[in-house]
């Protein structure tokens, strides 16, 4: 068996999904310690062609993906799928990276933990925004405990494109990007929050902000959601946090920590640190902005993909299996930072009303959400179930579905 660069033994990994799965293929994750040796996809020539080009095996069946010899999975379908493929590989005896969400409702948020806790074994919510440089190196200032108590934050993750592009990579109305709620791609907005100030999100009031009809891209999409959102939270040690995120005009994700001593910010590349010194003695430039590297490894990390990040997580969840100590991204982290995204809508439509983030920690309060299916899936909807967008059963244009059959056309699909 190949030696990892650290560590002993390589861990042998399966990846399910090849296209956001790609990530976790390559270099990077050899780097980190593993052996990719399984792949497993529903779409049949994709996964030939991944299978072939890194000379590994190729299921299209979960199940006998999961009887190959494998230690670790990584779990890169659907957005709104990854809890039922998370569970059923833990409960096989593999370690578990999923992408976000982690849980499409509360009560895959419960058994999802309720798995980790029974298998034992290790879960790692696959939250890249995190392990940008900027965003490690604002943690490590944070932690030092010179910029005190964390008072107010910011996170933006507004990512708009065109029509084409967004129509390439969301094949068919019935894909998860045609009809996801606008608050539940959160994540990316809040991990960076979380793992600065290692606090977790308790209240949330959600707003929605509709589609404007003279959006141009809007017009060629086969949408039933709304543009973005806003998501307000109040955090367990009484700091409120904005998030911004999704369909916005103004490419941006910037990061904001406002806290007793002091402000950081961080976007892509930089680090800002403001300490205007008003009764502390001046030791510090009261303003400076810079460009900080990652802590370690930082030669593989910059050649990864989303900033680094792809690289830390790989390299983290390798550290957790072979420590055993569950890795920061543990799943009561990335269950909330989930259960963000569904209560912020449940307030959305209801006037952005406050709604609780539960503390999943506590069986008792599990208790309480462990049949908690609400879900705005057309293919899961039943009775009582909401609509994707704010607007309820929203219509798909001709015009909007006409357009986007020209592109899915040169992916072969010709269905609506």
């Amino acid at each position: 068996m190949r030696k990892s660069g650290k560590g002993g033994k390589s861990i042998k990994v399966g990846v399910l999904g090849v296209g956001r799965g790609g990530a976790f293929m390559g270099e990077s994750a050899q780097a980190a310690g593993f052996e990719l040796v399984a792949l497993c996809d529903f779409r049949k020539e994709a996964l030939k062609e991944a299978a072939k080009q890194y000379a590994v095996a190729g299921y299209t069946d979960f199940d006998r993906f999961l009887e190959h010899d494998l230690d670790a999975v990584v779990v890169a379908n659907y957005f709104h799928e990854h809890a039922p493929f998370a569970i059923k590989a833990m409960k096989a005896g593999k370690h578990v990276l999923s992408e976000t969400q982690a849980c499409h409702t509360l009560a895959e948020g419960v058994e999802l933990i309720r798995t980790v806790e029974k298998t034992k074994r290790t879960y790692m919510f696959a939250e890249n925004y995190a392990y940008s440089s900027p965003h490690q190196e604002m943690r490590r200032l944070f932690q030092t405990g010179e910029f005190g108590t964390f008072m107010y934050g910011e996170g933006e993750y507004v990512h708009p494109g065109a029509a084409d592009w967004s129509n390439s990579i969301s094949v068919g109305c019935q894909h998860w990007r045609n009809w996801i709620p606008a608050t539940y791609y959160c994540t990316h907005a809040l991990s960076p929050i979380m793992y600065i100030t290692d606090t977790l999100p308790e209240k949330v009031n959600g707003f929605v902000i509709r589609t404007a009809p003279d959006d141009p891209v809007a017009q060629r999409r086969p949408r039933r959601n709304d543009a973005a959102s806003m998501i307000a939270l109040r955090m367990n040690n009484g700091a409120v946090v904005k998030l911004l995120q999704v369909g916005l005009r103004g490419h941006s994700g910037p990061t904001r920590v406002h806290a007793a001593k002091g402000y950081m910010g961080g976007d892509w590349n930089n680090v800002t640190l403001i300490r205007e010194q008003f009764h502390e003695p001046l030791v510090h430039p009261k303003h400076m902005t810079y460009a900080p590297n990652f802590p370690e490894m930082a030669d593989l990390a910059n050649r990864s993909g989303h900033g680094g990040g792809d690289f830390f997580m790989m390299y983290h969840f390798a550290k957790a299996i072979r420590s055993g100590r569950p890795p920061f991204l543990d799943v009561y982290r990335g269950v909330a930072m989930s259960i963000v995204g569904i209560q912020a809508y449940r307030s959305a439509l209801n006037d952005s009303n406050t709604e609780i983030i539960p503390d999943f920690h506590k069986e008792s309060v599990r208790k309480l959400y462990e049949n908690d299916d609400w879900s705005p899936d057309p293919a899961r909807r039943k009775p009582g179930q909401p609509w994707p967008s704010v607007e309820g059963d929203k219509k798909i244009s001709a015009f909007s579905l006409a357009y986007a059959r020209k592109v899915w056309k040169k992916s072969g699909y010709t269905g609506g």
